[in-house]
């Protein structure tokens, strides 16, 4: 029987473009996840007997509402829960699942990168039908609803037994624990020569990877171990703990420093990788080469047809606009149309699902492909091998050759983390009204060409997206961008991105602190960032 349980609005608690993010003891209040997933449902309005996805990230909390959800999609009409064993799905999986079973969306529980643990964060966002993220469209709706929601459906039924494969019945509707990994795995072995990559593993070719106690673990240890025949241990950190074992689960060099200083030591296996909290990004670093998230996305395109899911070419790169420029430069070398979005993963889904892109990246470690619709880190991580064991060559060796023909975008991130909120807008709102007095300005050696706040219209539905960060561009292509972040949870995260870029003929094998220091003494005299926000140091730089 359905159960209709009251309740009172979000009173402002705004989801944002990946969903509904806040600490767990947000979530454990009364009516709070719940008023979240009714809101979607009521906006979503599934067809009688419709297909759900749900899964996450095995953060704390996961089953305690991936519980609550399955009797409220009962109650909601569905007729199918798909859900993940152990209710675990990486993200990129379940953007795959929601595709391949024809499911009209999916609830994924996971807060991405951010820390995990009782005290620690917690999230819910929507995908819909195509598997990507909710368009805004439907997140407004969502939010709208959430103040206004005044009841919750759910039924009576027990727990599941998340952790046994099969199918059960809950207040009518079907539910079906499927294997988090075997479909994935499956499209993975399509898409890549798993023959290739075997034969330089039996060769001895080395690598290690590190799934940072979180999602990507169960995945990397069936493909990399058990498919590819990487030796026993390849796979670090490889079970996922509610908490990430204490870990913070982004893979960068602060976050990831133990693959790091490994990889960059006199004992470094071949390739080195790293995926985050619901194994949607990724860190690639070579044998004394860390390569940047926008170098990647350029060299992967470059050389993207020697795996077999992409040896017609490509149709179109797209990347978010704080991401380098060094993927037009391909994209220009292929005769390709190259695109500059919004950073979130839903601005690629349009051109992926219209065909006018097959690879698209974003400068915060997220890369993919038109076979699903979400970033996917060991998707990149796999095409790193393949490309590799094709051509049979380094990371390093592939970074030089790639810089002396395309050019080299030296490029840093410097993040400003918790920072009061006050402070950030003033900046920002500070920058906004200096844009047109900025042309013309010199910084030192650097010149001032161009600043305008980025806006970005659609060409596949003519929407338009505004106040998508501030851009500052000199002479000879350089340029300094400044976004706030809506990733965390408490304060706000000033990102600067720093991009000098040399021509092929320039300085290609230098240092990248020392090529940036002029931007970085550029970027404070333009922002004034520790005026307004007392900070001399970013806490993180990628």
């Amino acid at each position: 029987m359905i159960q209709t349980v009251p309740t009172h609005p979000f009173e402002g608690q705004k989801p944002g473009t990946s969903g509904l993010r806040k600490k767990v003891t947000v979530f454990q209040q009364p009516n709070y996840s719940e008023n979240f997933i009714q809101s979607v449902f009521d906006v979503a309005r599934p067809e009688a007997g419709a297909t759900l996805v749900i899964g996450g990230d095995g953060r704390f909390h996961n089953r305690t509402v991936i519980q609550q959800a399955i009797r409220m999609a009962a109650a909601n009409g569905y007729g199918r829960v798909l859900v993940g064993g152990g209710g675990i799905l990486s993200t990129p999986a379940a953007s795959h699942v929601i595709r391949k079973y024809g499911a009209t969306g999916g609830l994924i529980l996971s807060a991405s990168h951010n820390p995990g643990g009782p005290n620690a964060d917690f999230g819910i966002k929507y995908n819909v039908a195509n598997g990507g993220p909710a368009p805004e469209g439907v997140t407004e709706a969502v939010y709208a609803r959430t103040q206004e929601i005044d009841r919750w459906l759910t039924v009576d039924a027990p727990d599941i037994d998340l952790d046994t494969l099969g199918t059960t019945q809950v207040g009518g509707m079907t539910v079906e624990v499927i294997d988090p990994v075997a479909d994935y795995a499956e499209l993975m072995e399509s898409l890549f020569d798993f023959a290739a990559i075997r034969q330089a593993v039996a060769g001895g070719f080395t690598m290690a990877f590190d799934a940072m106690s979180a999602v990507t673990g169960p995945y990397a240890t069936e493909i990399l171990e058990n498919r590819l025949g990487f030796a026993k241990g390849t796979v670090r950190n490889g079970v996922p703990l509610e908490d990430f074992g204490g870990h913070h689960p982004d893979p960068n060099m602060v976050h990831a420093k133990e693959l790091f200083d490994l990889m960059i030591g006199p004992d470094a296996p071949d390739f080195g990788a790293a995926s985050d909290g619901d194994g949607d990004r990724n860190l690639i670093v070579g044998r004394g080469r860390f390569v940047t998230p926008s170098d990647s996305l350029a060299m992967l395109a470059a050389n993207a047809h020697l795996a077999p899911g992409y040896t017609d070419g490509l149709k179109g790169i797209a990347r978010s606009m704080p991401t380098s420029a060094a993927a037009d430069r391909v994209a220009e070398a292929l005769g390709v149309a190259c695109y500059e979005t919004p950073t979130g993963w839903k601005f690629f889904g349009n051109l992926l699902d219209a065909g006018m892109a097959t690879i698209c990246g974003e400068e915060s470690a997220g890369t993919g492909s038109d076979h699903v619709r979400e970033k996917d880190g060991l998707w990149a991580v796999l095409l790193w091998l393949n490309i590799l064991a094709v051509r049979k060559i380094g990371v390093d060796a592939l970074a030089r050759e790639h810089w002396a023909r395309f050019g080299r975008n030296y490029y840093a991130r410097h993040d400003y983390e918790g920072i009061a909120t006050a402070g950030a807008d003033a900046l920002m709102a500070e920058l906004k009204a200096s844009l047109g007095a900025l042309p013309g300005k010199t910084f030192g050696p650097l010149a001032a060409a161009a600043a305008d706040s980025f806006s970005y219209t659609d060409p596949v539905d003519g929407s338009v997206s505004t106040n998508q960060g501030i851009r500052v561009l000199f002479e000879g292509g350089s340029r300094v961008v400044f976004r706030l972040s809506g990733t965390g949870t408490q304060g706000a995260t000033l990102r600067v991105y720093l991009e000098r870029f040399e021509p092929a003929d320039g300085r290609i094998d230098e240092e990248t602190p020392a090529m940036l220091a002029g931007l970085i003494a550029a970027a404070e005299a333009i922002a004034g960032i520790a005026r307004h926000t007392g900070r001399t140091a970013p806490d993180v730089i990628t």
